[in-house]
């Protein structure tokens, strides 16, 4: 019995610690979207603005690019809404993964060169060389916000 009561004070412990976490450490290096980017490099600067429609919808403007492999992007981001957004660029399946991970805990923040977090009326910029060809995502993983349309596709096409 008592083994069974310090066994669950220590998660409950541990919980808050869990639920507050970052995703520091995680995709520092080169991934199958690319690494993260020299401002020095960039080639090209893309404007997208994050928000919610009258209607309920969650939208990028504009939520399709295309880009080139081997090429450097800046991401210039602005929260045009009223609530807080993300722009997380990767793989679908790594996103639907943190999708999952995300709505169990919303409060999750990110220590990833390639997702931003913004609140209201906030500015950020990622900088971002895509070093592979293919098509990957873009997308809000604030519970919610991705299931209202807050999602797109970056089409990397070969030089």
């Amino acid at each position: 019995m008592k083994t069974a009561m310090i066994a669950l004070f220590l998660a409950a412990l541990a919980t808050p610690a869990l639920a507050s976490g970052t995703h520091e450490g995680g995709h520092h290096g080169a991934m199958a979207v690319g690494e993260p980017g020299k401002k020095a490099q960039a080639t090209q600067t893309i404007r997208v603005s994050m928000k919610e429609t009258d209607d309920g919808k969650m939208i990028f403007t504009p939520n399709t690019f295309k880009v080139r492999k081997g090429q450097t992007i800046v991401f210039s981001i602005k929260n045009t809404g009223e609530l807080d957004h993300e722009f997380i660029l990767d793989q679908e399946d790594k996103i639907m993964e943190h999708k999952v991970v995300m709505e169990k805990f919303p409060e999750m923040e990110h220590d990833d060169p390639n997702a931003i977090r913004l609140a209201a009326g906030e500015a950020g910029e990622i900088v971002w060389k895509f070093t592979n060809d293919g098509t990957f995502k873009i997308a809000c993983l604030v519970p919610g916000h991705y299931d209202a349309g807050m999602h797109g596709d970056v089409t990397v096409a070969k030089k």
